[in-house]
């Protein structure tokens, strides 16, 4: 078997202890005779996996006792909607947005069918998205505030969060959880799609406070209602089993590394160097985001004309370097370093960069 190293924004690369326990459970899970795609979601064998994968992120997250842990389907995009819909579906309530880029405007979009949404801050200059906005522009009456805190497509990302004044924060951290700790009793709402640094897609996760909920409506449809989703522990109907049975093993697998401190560690030297080979060859490698903002898990960067950014995705891959070629909404080159890529990896493609620039510069 030969690995490549997959750049993917997702879905994304797995680690690979995890790939290798579940091809060895894959035909008979745990002396139980069928795979876990043919478990049933009532039974004692998924069960334990459902448990403990609740209680997993609810260690790594920080929010045991606080906040209820819920899986849902329709990935991110699915909260984009049921999140106002839940929250704000008289029509008249209140909520601020920052604008990020693409993953931000759909949750705008998504909220204005349920609520009155307004922009709270934009990282936008121009044409390009160039920071994670701090300074925001606050309504008083809103309900909450909606980030979205890693920008996939721009290579934009949140460090630090910024001050609301206590309102809850909304967060879609679809490419970004566990990428680091961080303080869950300021998030009212957290959610993210399995498929970027948690596990395959198939799967959400979505942790609501407490309080929150209480806040939440309970005359939506069953499948949309927290209330009812938290009561039945995400088994009101068939939960994704599979990928919920794998997000385990990742869970599993960043609690034995160490946990988000260890992958913040991580995480923070391979954008260390990735940002340095940008940086030593500024004039041929050009990111476009302010250095505060650069996203950790997406790097975004462009090189002086579209060819040799065609040449450079074509090299790379010849050498075991797959999905670099950027978003096709603003081209260029996207290195996606989630939890699961290791540091060998984004070296490895650093140095490429640097003899690409030597041999095209």
């Amino acid at each position: 078997m030969s690995r490549v190293l997959n750049f993917s924004p997702g879905p994304a690369t797995l680690p690979l202890p995890v790939l290798e326990e579940v091809r060895d459970e894959l035909v008979d899970y745990k002396g139980t005779g069928i795979s876990m795609l043919e478990h049933s979601h009532r039974g004692k064998a998924y069960d334990a996996v459902h448990e403990e994968t609740i209680a997993l992120l609810e260690e790594l997250v920080g929010c045991k006792g606080t906040h209820e842990v819920l899986f849902v389907g329709a990935g991110a995009t699915g909260q984009f909607a049921q999140v106002p819909m839940c929250w704000l579906s008289d029509g008249q309530k209140k909520a601020d947005y920052v604008d990020t880029g693409a993953w931000s405007k759909k949750a705008y979009k998504a909220a204005s069918f349920y609520g009155t949404p307004r922009w709270a801050g934009s990282g936008k200059e121009g044409e390009k998205y160039v920071r994670a906005p701090m300074d925001l522009d606050l309504d008083g009456d809103a309900e909450y505030v909606h980030l979205t805190s890693n920008a996939t497509i721009m290579g934009v990302q949140y460090d630090a969060f910024p001050d609301v004044g206590g309102k809850p924060i909304v967060c879609d951290m679809s490419s970004d959880m566990l990428w680091k700790p961080i303080d869950a009793e300021k998030f009212g709402v957290i959610y993210a799609g399995a498929q970027k640094n948690l596990g395959p897609a198939g799967v959400c996760v979505v942790i609501v406070r407490k309080d929150v909920l209480g806040k939440m409506k309970k005359d939506v449809p069953d499948i949309f209602n927290y209330h009812l989703i938290a009561e039945k522990r995400s088994t009101q109907n068939t939960p994704p089993v599979f990928p919920i049975y794998v997000m385990n093993k990742v869970l599993n697998w960043v609690k034995a590394e160490g946990g988000p401190k260890a992958m913040e560690e991580r995480n923070r030297a391979k954008g260390e160097v990735l940002y340095g080979a940008v940086d030593a060859h500024s004039d041929f490698y050009r990111c476009p985001v302010e250095k505060g903002s650069r996203s950790v898990m997406n790097a975004v960067f462009n090189l002086p004309s579209e060819d040799l950014e065609k040449k450079f995705i074509a090299e790379a891959a010849e050498q075991g370097m797959l999905n670099l070629k950027g978003h096709r909404s603003v081209g260029g080159i996207r290195v996606s370093m989630y939890n699961a890529m290791p540091i060998e990896g984004v070296q490895k493609l650093a140095d490429f960069m640097g003899e690409f620039q030597k041999a095209n510069g």
